[in-house]
């Protein structure tokens, strides 16, 4: 059976003062269409109405009964999370989920809801940089990285502010889907296909940060040429900074390295290349610059963890 071909059912848990945009985005990104397989039901504590946050309510359908339906359970972000636990109906439902197999991911606040059930523990997380020492002090065994945009581990994930809540959107439809399949949502929502970088870059801060725009364009610049050598000193040079200067400034700006950087965004390349075409491996390594197929297997397996082979047959079976 092709990863595209299967149903896969998403809910949607809205909390009391839940937030709209955190509650709208996995509901539009995962909203039932052709060329997406899946089904979202938005549900509550219970059904009926649920009070939102910043003005907006919820008239759901669903109760908790949806979270046992579900392959992927969303957790929206919700006023005064640090304030006490979700009511014990939620937490337990939650672990119930879990146990029976479905992927738990939380957008913004929503990590609290995630750290009541304990399923953080011992675990990488995340949520709103306003919270993060908030959670790490109401939670102390989870692990909170303030500075990441989502954090993946595996069976739950999380995510820092609301916009973020994309970028996680984004990365499920990646692994579930593919590439091709990621981007394509992404030109629908006009949102970035991959936003590599931490959180760090949005927290308010009190120097300015002129380079900002000058380095996003020097990506877009580097994004349409893989296919040519990319170094260091090119680079800057188009960012008319010194190699210093933007080696510093890129880790500041995506929290990688420059080179980090490009080897990840030509291999983000030669998967879309793997899924909708019909070149071999070795001529898509000289379309995405790493010259050679045993280079590109080398990285791919190391970024990626299988080889371009097996990731083609993955996400072009039965199509």
């Amino acid at each position: 059976m092709s990863p595209s071909s299967r149903l896969r059912r998403v809910a949607v848990l809205v909390l009391e003062g839940a937030k709209p945009l955190d509650v709208g985005i996995p509901a539009q990104v995962f909203t039932t269409r052709a060329s997406m397989p899946y089904e979202v039901r938005v549900c509550g504590a219970e059904p009926g109405l649920v009070t939102g946050g910043d003005g907006l309510s919820y008239h759901v359908a669903d109760g908790l009964d949806a979270l046992g339906w579900a392959d992927v359970v969303f957790v929206p972000g919700y006023r005064f999370p640090d304030r006490e636990d979700p009511p014990a109906a939620v937490v337990e439902a939650l672990i119930a989920a879990h146990e029976r197999g479905a992927r738990l991911a939380a957008i913004s606040t929503g990590a609290f809801a995630l750290a009541a059930t304990g399923l953080l523990d011992g675990r990488r997380a995340t949520t709103h940089w306003h919270y993060t020492r908030a959670l790490a002090e109401r939670h102390p065994l989870v692990e909170v990285d303030e500075n990441v945009l989502f954090v993946d581990e595996g069976s739950v994930l999380t995510s820092a502010g609301a916009a973020s809540g994309i970028d996680l959107c984004l990365h499920i439809l990646r692994g579930d889907l593919g590439v091709a399949a990621s981007n394509h949502a992404a030109r629908r929502l006009v949102a970035a296909p991959y936003r590599s970088g931490g959180q760090a870059q949005y927290v308010p801060r009190t120097v300015p940060e002129p380079l900002g725009e000058r380095f996003a364009a020097t990506r877009e610049w580097a994004l349409r040429r893989l296919d040519e050598p990319l170094t260091l000193e090119t680079l800057a040079r188009h960012a008319a900074v010194s190699a210093r200067t933007f080696s510093r400034r890129f880790v500041e700006d995506t929290g990688y390295t420059p080179m980090q950087w490009v080897m990840r965004a030509r291999i983000d390349r030669a998967r879309e290349l793997l899924e909708r075409s019909g070149r071999s491996v070795e001529q898509i390594a000289g379309d995405v610059g790493l010259g050679t197929g045993a280079n590109l297997r080398m990285h791919f397996q190391r970024v990626l963890g299988t080889t371009p082979s097996e990731y083609r047959r993955t996400f072009t079976r039965g199509e």
